[in-house]
């Protein structure tokens, strides 16, 4: 086992090296053991990463068991939820890259011999991976683990349903009472919040990827597996130093193509697509729009987790969690079994005999809630190159919808015509310049998907932006739009009033004006100021690719 700490452990010249990991009361023993990196993103203002101490603290023990010395490092995080719904989104997609770069920095400035990465939130999970597999290092994930579902008017709820009181309260369907007891109460304490949103959606594809081990994206983070999950993952980091078993090893296109069954049965997140052509591109494999769909079109969608539906993820846990659907869909053949993952075992021998416990929570792959996979991608002359939604948490009467664009140059300008009443049924808001470059950022639309909602109208409306969505919104809520307006694509040219024709079944998105007319309103059309002059936005900005390449830093 050639270790890459040697160079300053085991070499005379390096004894300054040494002198510093002394003054940190670091033993000449443990520096002669590997160097693992327990990258923890703990921290006072994400939910999610509250306990993150804990659960970097049980995977250090692990790490010390298996013969190996444990090396805590910070890592930065964005609640997504705080940052809603204001300047705060701009930085949020941003900050995966900033995570990415600095995890890089940090293992390969200390030649640290492998990582476990403590994540549990939005961009936190991909931008470690997305490191992880770009230095090509044994590394292993261990989330913080989703939140418990919380309790409102006697049914389980999440923070979706927030979003959607507020909606609800702007319509005068509920009074400020109300709208408290859901303040109060959607959220119970720590963990990834409950719903199939963006944070457990990535904390689970990990587990069908094989960098993270069983049970990483369902097991609730108050309960004491979590705990037993973390140790088991500083022991299985040091099994993959010992057998030189990297991240490419493990992530490649076989092992990225179960993720996207994976992806497909459980409903995931739409930023899931983002972050997995992200974790691609870094893993050097090919994967575009076109494959999400040939997944969509053969993988049946399985879950039906809150947004889309009632149940949550510790529903999901209890039901066998994610190797109890992966036994499913290997009932027809839709995942690789011989793929080696961060236990050290193959996919099958992760799965062994688990079956599904409950099948009101993973429906039976003979009978599921649709044919086709939770993620769907369109293409049209609004979208050249695409677009995406999260096809399980639409209405079945709005999978084919045509309606009058309400056009907006920002959420801020949506959101007040929302709440002013001024969208009614059968209208298709149109939100733009708020793509990777044209935010800079983009923003996620969380609130004024919920507002809709929440006004009743997620059934009568549809929403288009080049920006995207949180993976608790519901409804036709079509994002990633690509090329963006700021880029010059099709959706800075729709005008107020146009009709717009979506058909998700058929993968198509089409505003009904002629070539002919498009061109001629390119030639007179003046783009809103979006240029930022300073700052990291101005620099990602300027770097940052399309949505259908990743929004990743080029």
């Amino acid at each position: 086992m050639a270790l890459r700490s040697a160079k300053f452990t085991q070499n005379l010249e390096m004894a300054p090296a040494r002198s510093l990991f002394y003054a940190m009361g670091y033993t000449k023993e443990e520096l002669e053991r590997p160097l693992i990196g327990v990258i923890s993103a703990k921290s006072e203002i994400v939910p999610g990463h509250m306990h993150l101490d804990k659960v970097a603290e049980a995977v250090k023990a692990g790490v010390r068991m298996a013969g190996g010395t444990p090396v805590e490092i910070p890592a930065i995080g964005v609640c997504d939820g705080i940052a809603m719904g204001h300047i705060g989104m701009k930085f949020s997609l941003p900050s995966r890259e900033l995570i990415a770069d600095s995890v890089e920095t940090m293992i390969m400035a200390h030649a640290l011999d492998g990582a476990v990465l403590v994540p549990n939130c939005d961009k936190i999970v991909p931008g470690m991976v997305m490191a992880a597999v770009r230095m090509n290092i044994p590394a292993v994930v261990c989330s913080g683990g989703p939140m418990m579902s919380g309790i409102v008017k006697k049914e389980e709820t999440s923070l979706s349903k927030m979003f959607e009181a507020v909606g609800a309260y702007k319509a005068n369907i509920i009074d400020e009472n109300e709208l408290l007891e859901f303040e109060q109460n959607v959220c119970p304490g720590c963990g990834s919040c409950s719903g199939m949103y963006t944070a457990n959606s990535m904390n689970c594809l990990c587990e069908a990827i094989g960098i993270a081990l069983p049970g990483n994206g369902t097991i609730p983070a108050v309960e004491s597996g979590r705990i037993r999950l973390a140790k088991q993952a500083g022991m299985a980091i040091m099994e993959l130093v010992e057998k030189d078993i990297k991240a490419r090893d493990i992530i490649n296109e076989e092992s990225i193509k179960n993720a996207l069954a994976c992806d497909m049965a459980l409903g995931c997140s739409s930023n899931s697509v983002l972050h997995l052509l992200a974790i691609a591109n870094e893993a050097g494999v090919e994967l575009n729009l076109e494959i999400f769909n040939e997944f969509s079109a053969k993988v049946p969608n399985l879950c039906h987790l809150a947004p889309a539906g009632h149940t949550h993820m510790h529903d999901l846990n209890r039901a066998g969690g994610l190797m109890a659907v992966f036994s499913e869909l290997d009932k027809r053949g839709l995942i690789n079994k011989d793929l080696i993952t961060a236990t050290g075992k193959t996919v099958g021998e992760n799965i062994g005999n688990t079956k599904v416990t409950d099948y009101d929570t993973i429906r039976p792959i003979d009978f599921p809630y649709s044919e086709t996979g939770g993620i769907a991608v369109m293409w049209g002359n609004i979208a050249q190159n695409g677009c995406v939604v999260k096809r399980s948490a639409v209405a079945e009467e709005m999978l084919v919808h045509s309606g009058p664009a309400r056009v907006f140059d920002s959420e801020e300008d949506a959101i007040a015509a929302i709440y002013a009443g001024k969208i009614v049924d059968g209208d298709v808001v149109v939100i733009r310049y708020e793509g990777p470059k044209g935010g800079p950022g983009m923003r996620e639309m969380l609130n004024p998907t919920s507002a809709l909602a929440g006004m009743k109208l997620d059934k009568t409306v549809a929403l288009i932006t080049d920006g995207r969505f949180s993976g608790a919104s519901r409804g036709a809520s079509i994002g990633h739009v690509s090329p963006e307006a700021a880029a010059g694509g099709n959706i800075g040219l729709i005008q107020e009033g146009d009709i717009i024709e979506i058909d998700i079944p058929g993968s198509k998105i089409n505003v009904k004006v002629s070539d002919e007319e498009l061109e001629a309103r390119r030639e007179a059309y003046v783009a809103p100021d979006y240029i930022v002059k300073s700052g990291w936005l101005s620099r990602y900005q300027r770097n940052v690719s399309s949505a259908d390449k990743g929004a990743v830093m080029k």
